[in-house]
Formats: C-alpha cells, sequence, structure tokens
C-alpha cells in the first residue's frame, strides 16, 4: 500500500498532468506575449547600424574585422560601444558572418573543429561599398546602412543571399537597469510565472533576403506544409497573415496539424528554392526565435527575431540541393552512422507491463513471421520514475530478460527522461546533488520542478564535467540491470516541467559559468542527448564483449548537431488521417534540415486508428528512416497481429518490404554519414529545376531510386502518382512501366495490400529478398541486384557494407563498397574498397534482375565463368526483363557481365 505521502506525490503529479495532456494554446506564448518579438517584428529601428569603412580590416587568413557603430537619436544614451562585426568564408562556397559584443553568449558544441577558412583573393572598394573575393564566392559590404550581398561565384551579377535587405536589423546591448520604460519594463510575466531578466532587453532581429525565390524550407519543428506558407503580405500595409515560425523547445501534448507553433526541437535553418540555385542560411543561436516569411515579386524575405545571444549567420550559395546540404554538414555534421540493427522494425508502448509481456510480444513477432528489432519499455518499468532503475515486482530478472532478446538478434530499448525524482535514496540524485550538478535557480539554489516523478532536479548540462559524469552511469556496473544489448530513449528533454512557464524551465535558472536558461534553452535537450550517447561509447570501450559499440538513443528535443549524436521522433502525434498526412512534410523538413535519422509514430501516438489507417500508417512507415510503432497507455494493444490475420498479413507484408530493402537503406545511410544527404527526399532534391514539385508534400523520394506515393485518405481507390523527371518509372511490386515524358501523372489503382512505390529507371538497387525475424538473422543472406535501366539503356548503383555495429568501419576501415554500372549491355560491380573483411559467402549474389531491356537476351559472358541459370521475358509494355539466378559472384570481386541479344 502507498504511504499517504506518495499518494499526495501522484495526486499532485495528475493535477497537473491534467493541465498538460492536451494542447491547450493559452499554455504557451505567441509573438504578442513576447516582449522582444513586439519590439523587433518587423518595426525598423529607429536608430540604423553603418558599419564603419575605416575599420574594415583583413588578416591574412581571410578573416575580416569591422566596427558597426549605431546612429540615430534613440541611440543616445543606451548605446555606447561599436559591436564587433566579423566575416569569414570557408571551403565549398560558405559564408559566415558574425555580429556580437563582448559578454554576450555564444553556442558550443554546435560547429565541427575542424573548420577552415579560405584565404581573401581581392578587395576593392567603390564608393559606399566594398568588395571580397575568396577562391570561390564573392562579397559585398554596403556600409550605410549596413548590407551584406553574398554571391554563388565570383563571376554572378545578382546576389544569391542579401543580409538586412529590407533594414530590419537590430541589436539591443547589455545595459544596467534605469532607462528602459513601457514594453521594455524588464519583469516580464506570462500566466502566474515571473522573469526577472536580470540583463535586461538584449533582443536581435536580422532579416536574411532570398532574391526571385518563392519557396523555402526547413526551422523545423511544427506539423505544418513543407514549403512554409508566408506569415506576411508583401504589402504597402505589412498586414499580418499568420503567427511568425516559433524556435522554442516545448513539450507540447496533442499538437495539433497545419499550425506555425514550435515543437519539441529547433533547427534555426531555411533552405531557398527556384529553379536552377538553391540557397540556405543558419543562425547559431539558442534563444526563443521567431521567424517571419514574407513572399512577394522580389523574392522571399524573412525576418529572425532572438532574445538573447549574438548574430552568428552562416550562408550557403548552393547552387544545387545536395551542394546546400554538403555546405551545411560541413559546418555542423554529418549523421553518425547507424547501427543496422536500428534501422529495422522498433515495438514500443506505453507500457509493456512486466517481463511476462515482453516475452508473449517477442514471441508473437516470431510466431507470425514479422520480423522486428527492439522491443522498448517506457516509464512504467522503473522504480518509481527513479530512471536506470527497475520495477523489481514486474522485472525481477531484467538481464535474463535482455539477454533472451538478444539470443534472437533483438534488441531492448530502455526510457531514461532528464528530470531526477529528489530522492536521497536513489543513487543518482544522491551524488547529482552532492556535486552539486543541478540546473540553479536565479538566487543559486537548486531548481525543483515537477515532473513524472514528483519532485525532480535538472542536470546543467551546459556543464562539460557534468555531462562526462553523466556518461559513466550507463556501464552495466552502475545501471544495475542493463546489459550491453540494451539501448537509450531520451524523453522530455526539451525541458518538460509540468509546474513551469510554457510547461518548461523558469528562463533565469542558471547554468554553468552563471549563463541564464533564456541562452541555452534549445540546446539543453541537444546536450542531454550526446552525454546520453557518449554513454553508450564509454560503455563500449569498457567492454570486452562489444568494445567499440556504436550508440543508439533516440531523443524527442534537438537543435542543429543533432544529428552527429541519434535519432528523433516527431513526438505525441495522434490516430487520424491528418496526422498521417502531416508526417511527410514534417519528416522532409528535418531531413532538409540536417536531420535526416528521423520518423513519426506509426499508428499515432494517442486514439485507437482502425484498420484502414493502422494499416496505411505501416505501409508509409516502412519508408520513414526511423520505423517505430508506439501508442500511449491508455490505447487499445494494437501490434501487428490484434487485429485479424488480413490486417496483419498486410502489415507484415510492408514490414518485410522495409527489411528487404536494407542493403539499399544502409547504403543510404553511408551516403548521409559522408554528405549530409537526406534518406528521406524530397521531390525536388532529385529533381531541383522541376517547379511544379517544390510544394509536392503528399509523395516523396525514398533514396534516389524510389518515389513512394502513400494513400493518405480513407477509402482511396486509385492515387494520382506524378512522374518527375523525363525517364522511365517501374512498378516496383508490379510489371507496370511509365514513360514521365508521355505520362507526366498517372492514376494508380490501389487495393489495402500495397500502395504505390515506383522505381526510378537508371538506377540500380541492392536488396535481400530472405524473410528473417531481424537484422541480425540476415548477415549471411546473399543479395538480388535489381537494375532499372533508363532510356538510354543505363543504370547505375552502389553498395555499402561493414559489420552494422562497430566504429571499426572508421578507426580500422572494415568496410566494403562497390558501385554497379549498367551499359552498353554490360553489368559491371567495381570495388571501390574491401576492408579484407568480409567472406564471398555472406556477400554472395543470389539474383541480378533487369528491367527495361529493349532487347531479349540470348547469351550472357561471365568471362571465366559461364552463366547458366536465366531467363528473359517481355512485360506488356514491350520491354523485356532478364532474370539471372545463382550468377556466381560476390561483392568483394571486380565481374563484368557482357550480354548479347536481339
Amino acid at each position: 500500500m502507498r504511504s499517504s505521502g506518495a499518494i499526495a506525490v501522484a495526486l499532485s503529479v495528475l493535477a497537473l498532468l491534467g493541465q498538460a495532456l492536451a494542447f491547450k494554446a493559452n499554455e504557451f506564448k505567441t509573438c504578442s506575449q513576447s516582449s522582444f518579438c513586439q519590439r523587433l517584428r518587423n518595426v525598423p529601428p529607429e536608430h540604423k547600424f553603418v558599419l564603419r569603412s575605416d575599420t574594415v580590416a583583413a588578416d591574412e587568413t581571410g578573416f575580416v574585422t569591422a566596427k558597426i557603430a549605431v546612429v540615430g537619436e534613440s541611440a543616445e544614451g543606451l548605446y555606447h560601444d561599436d559591436l564587433d562585426f566579423a566575416l569569414a568564408a570557408y571551403g565549398d562556397g560558405v559564408v559566415r558572418l558574425k555580429v556580437s559584443q563582448p559578454g554576450r553568449f555564444e553556442v558550443p558544441e554546435v560547429l565541427m573543429d575542424d573548420l577552415k577558412q579560405v584565404p581573401l583573393v581581392s578587395v576593392s572598394k567603390t564608393g559606399s561599398q566594398q568588395t571580397l573575393e575568396f577562391l570561390d564566392s564573392k562579397v559585398v559590404l554596403t556600409f550605410d546602412p549596413i548590407k551584406v550581398e553574398v554571391y554563388g561565384n565570383k563571376k554572378s551579377t545578382s546576389p544569391t543571399v542579401v543580409f538586412n535587405e529590407n533594414g530590419l536589423f537590430d541589436f539591443e546591448r547589455q545595459r544596467k537597469p534605469g532607462g528602459a520604460s513601457g514594453s521594455e519594463s524588464w519583469p516580464e510575466t506570462f500566466g502566474s510565472h515571473s522573469d526577472s531578466r536580470p540583463n535586461g532587453p538584449m533582443g536581435l532581429s536580422i532579416d536574411v533576403h532570398f532574391p526571385g525565390v518563392s519557396h523555402v524550407f526547413g526551422i523545423p519543428e511544427r506539423a505544418t506544409a513543407f514549403s512554409l506558407k508566408p506569415t506576411k503580405e508583401l504589402s504597402s500595409k505589412g498586414h499580418t497573415l499568420h503567427e511568425p515560425y516559433r524556435l522554442y523547445n516545448l513539450d507540447v501534448f496533442e499538437y495539433l496539424h497545419d499550425h506555425p507553433f514550435g515543437l519539441y526541437g529547433s533547427i534555426p535553418f531555411i533552405t531557398a528554392k527556384k529553379s536552377g540555385s538553391t540557397s540556405g542560411a543558419f543562425w547559431l543561436n539558442a534563444a526563443e526565435m521567431y521567424v517571419d516569411v514574407r513572399k512577394g515579386g522580389e523574392g522571399t524575405s524573412t525576418q529572425w527575431v532572438s532574445e538573447s545571444g549574438v548574430v552568428d549567420l552562416f550562408f550557403f550559395v548552393g547552387p544545387e540541393p545536395k551542394d546546400v546540404t554538403r555546405q551545411y554538414a560541413a559546418m555542423t555534421g554529418t549523421t553518425q552512422m547507424p547501427q543496422l540493427f536500428s534501422l529495422g522494425y522498433h515495438q514500443c508502448r506505453w507500457n509493456y507491463k512486466d517481463e511476462e509481456d515482453v516475452a508473449s510480444v517477442d514471441r508473437n513477432f516470431d510466431l507470425h513471421g514479422i520480423p522486428c528489432d527492439v522491443i522498448w519499455l517506457d516509464i512504467e518499468h522503473t522504480d518509481g520514475k527513479r530512471y536506470m532503475t527497475w520495477d523489481k515486482a514486474h522485472f525481477p530478472t531484467p538481464e535474463k530478460m535482455q539477454g533472451a532478446l538478444e539470443e534472437k538478434g533483438r534488441k531492448m530499448v530502455t526510457i531514461v527522461d532528464p528530470h531526477i525524482k529528489k530522492d536521497d535514496s536513489y543513487p543518482v540524485f544522491k551524488e547529482a546533488s552532492g556535486k552539486g550538478y543541478f540546473v540553479k535557480k536565479k538566487d543559486g539554489t537548486d531548481f525543483d520542478g515537477w515532473c513524472w516523478p514528483g519532485s525532480s532536479m535538472y542536470l546543467d548540462m551546459l556543464d562539460p564535467e557534468i555531462r562526462k559524469w553523466w556518461a559513466t552511469l550507463f556501464v552495466p556496473q552502475a545501471y544495475k540491470g542493463s546489459t550491453e544489448s540494451l539501448y537509450i530513449w531520451n524523453d522530455m528533454n526539451e525541458p518538460s516541467v509540468f509546474n513551469g512557464p510554457e510547461i518548461t524551465m523558469h528562463k533565469d535558472n542558471l547554468h554553468h559559468g552563471g549563463v541564464e536558461h533564456r541562452e541555452v534553452h534549445n540546446i539543453y535537450g541537444y546536450l542531454y542527448h550526446m552525454a546520453t550517447a557518449d554513454g553508450l561509447v564509454y560503455r563500449g570501450q569498457k567492454s570486452k564483449a562489444k568494445p567499440s559499440d556504436r550508440a543508439f538513443v533516440l531523443s524527442r528535443a534537438f537543435f542543429s548537431g543533432t544529428q552527429r549524436v541519434g535519432p528523433i521522433w516527431t513526438g505525441d502525434n495522434t490516430a487520424d488521417w491528418d496526422h498521417l498526412r502531416v508526417s511527410i512534410p514534417m519528416c522532409l523538413t528535418l531531413g532538409v534540415s540536417g536531420l535526416t535519422f528521423s520518423g513519426a509514430d506509426v499508428g499515432g501516438f494517442f486514439g485507437n486508428p482502425d484498420t484502414e489507417l493502422l494499416t496505411r500508417w505501416y505501409q508509409l512507415g516502412i519508408f520513414y528512416p526511423f520505423f517505430r510503432a508506439h501508442a500511449h497507455i491508455d490505447t487499445k494493444r494494437r501490434e501487428p497481429w490484434v487485429h485479424g490475420e488480413e490486417t496483419m498479413s498486410r502489415i507484415r507484408s510492408a514490414i518485410q518490404l522495409r527489411y528487404s530493402l536494407m542493403p539499399y537503406l544502409y547504403t543510404l545511410f553511408h551516403q548521409a554519414h559522408k554528405d549530409g544527404t537526406p534518406v528521406m527526399r524530397p521531390i525536388w532534391y532529385e529533381f531541383p529545376n522541376q517547379e511544379a514539385a517544390y510544394s509536392t508534400q503528399d509523395a516523396f523520394l525514398f533514396g534516389q531510386a524510389l518515389l513512394v506515393s502513400p494513400v493518405l485518405e480513407p477509402g482511396a481507390k486509385s492515387v494520382r502518382v506524378s512522374l518527375p523527371g523525363d525517364d522511365l518509372w517501374y512498378d516496383l511490386l508490379g510489371e507496370d512501366v511509365h514513360d514521365a515524358k508521355v505520362s507526366p501523372s498517372v492514376d494508380v489503382a490501389v487495393t489495402m495490400d500495397s500502395i504505390p512505390v515506383h522505381l526510378r529507371g537508371g538506377t540500380i538497387v541492392p536488396r535481400r529478398m530472405r524473410p528473417r525475424r531481424n537484422t541480425k538473422a540476415m548477415t549471411h543472406d546473399p543479395y538480388t541486384i535489381v537494375v532499372a535501366l533508363d532510356k538510354v539503356q543505363e543504370a547505375r548503383g552502389s553498395v555499402y557494407v561493414d559489420d552494422g555495429s562497430s566504429f571499426d568501419y572508421k578507426e580500422k576501415r572494415k568496410f566494403l563498397r562497390s558501385t554497379f554500372v549498367f551499359k552498353h549491355y554490360r553489368l559491371e560491380n567495381d570495388v571501390y574498397h574491401n576492408g579484407l573483411y568480409f567472406s564471398n559467402a555472406s556477400t554472395m549474389v543470389e539474383k541480378i534482375v533487369v528491367r527495361g531491356l529493349t532487347k531479349k537476351i540470348s547469351a550472357i559472358d561471365a568471362g571465366r565463368m559461364t552463366i547458366k541459370y536465366f531467363e528473359c521475358t517481355q512485360d506488356k509494355s514491350g520491354l523485356w526483363t532478364l532474370v539471372i539466378k545463382k550468377p556466381g559472384l560476390s561483392l568483394t570481386e571486380n565481374w563484368s557481365l557482357k550480354m548479347r541479344g536481339h
């Protein structure tokens, strides 16, 4: 029986949850309720900012510095010192602009350590402007008022992106209390909460203009259109049409679809697209931020206002979409190379109640022949929400439970949230409290907030020492009951505080070095995620069994740089068709913003989907980069076998399709790891000049080769499929072939068994076709190589293979990479690198399928080998399909197949 004290705590938490368990707009701020947004939004400052031409200087590295003076009556008595201006160019056409003031907070841990500037080639001054030419970019500075134009290359005559085109740049300087009044009064309240704002107004405003552009994408996270809608009308009155897009990480329960409200994570990066050009901008600032988008005949203008920090702005000039993602990745990093199991199917709900429940779920996957790699445990598995503990009544032998899964090749994930239960008998709390590791209130005492455990405290993750300490807690000796096949889920890390302002932490709380929480809010979850992932890497370093184990940690909160740490999901969605639909633009936005390892809860977190919606969600979800089904504690059970044989069979087929594409998917993630290319791509990413596709968000590309057109309406009998480009598209699951030049859109009949998926002519896709229980069971399976020819009878593709779990691919170069080329009726495998790790037995090719041949193949020459088993059949389009069985080839060796026909 619970004690009266425990009951009181539980009732208090439930009362707070009543306020948090549904979206209530009045609990979250709008621009009109944020004083800095009110002051700065669309209001040109009464004073102007002038780049002092007499101070512009450049050193031998090409680093340009200057001073910015403030001119105007409103500046008198407020601003005394000039601002510091700096500009640098990096390789591959990246330009960085910085405006700062001594003592202002600058965001750590986001940029790569090895950024290299490129030198200035020439400097020229003409009247009120100065032109800076770098190796592969050009910048024109206008002095009065300040304006910075960035050009795509030195020969360009018009800028790609412009800073302060509309004169909205403003920089409120830190100053002592005194002269502020009216809307600048320093303490600020929202609801029952007060923010002391001890440093006064420190807001920033920048405007970034993209000439000639009508489509912009990015600034996640929110459940809205992929091509961002304008929030302002470009007219003489500047009439406000919508609330600006907000970037402020919050725990938004039951969020609305098609709404500009910011959700769990923030990436202050935007991509601009027009025919022949792609560009982007990134503001490295972790404070609360609002972004306006205004569109008109001159292009698209954006205004960004932030509560504090500095201006640290990066411009990316493209010109192709792949160039922009590569340029952004060069600054903030690429996607970590994931463990192979993490690309499989994840089964989760709040909560699997005990060890027998877990075992039953595990057995049913095998009983019904459904692949699954991971089973998850939510907060109820713990001892009273004390993370890294177990409820011994329901999970008495956790190591045995994990071992049983591991024997089958499956893993387990447990949740570890950032709120630490205030309990001296809880070792994690006791040690952290004794060392002074918690975030402080403005008076210097430990901050005490409420979350799932009741009274809770939050680690100060800005402090590197504390992150390092946290990372030591994931070894089995510290995390009792854990094993090396256990991985982690970080939820609620915005951070969520049930009794805090906007269900988060007070802005005047204090972090390491006396830094206010307002400065670090949007990186708190990222730092917590990073420290947890470091913990799993540390565990591997201490392990004899897995000495080089890659981390897998799922996070809800995120920031720029999260891609280097691990995946995220789109949070607490709802089981309805609207949330099914909006999951596509949400994941596409994350992908073009550098964070490709993402997915939505399949089936919806809240509510009970009917069998049609559930089936359609699985058929879409297998193409999310991160594929997990999850559900709320109050929902009915909905594992794949729950709704009967017919529904289960359809879900099983969908999951098996994903597993058959695992070699292709893993290769896509290797590409993302190399240069930031997203796995789930908008149509315009591969077809950048197809303007009709810029606003497409009901279909997408899965890598370069597969076009996915999901069923997004109940009762659908057909799907209108738009085929990009002017080449051939092959039905992946059938025989139909479509010529996009002849029929740029087609109506494809659908049943409940599948959705339209088309294979792009000119691509080659590696697959593994044998149904298995998980990715580990596929380790030694042979490959099927699927060749889809274009109109000139050519195709290209690749495959990447490593051990799927360790860092040996990086530290010891133990990987295999091969390129396939079909040309002149010859299919070749060119081994780029073989780390002498892979045997022929685990890389054999059991089948080759060539689609779209214009003649029937009658003989195949493989050099010293004889190809005996093949057949060539003609489809209804008149094209031929060649199937070669047991060719006796391996991916580890170079080989060539010469085909002859008539």
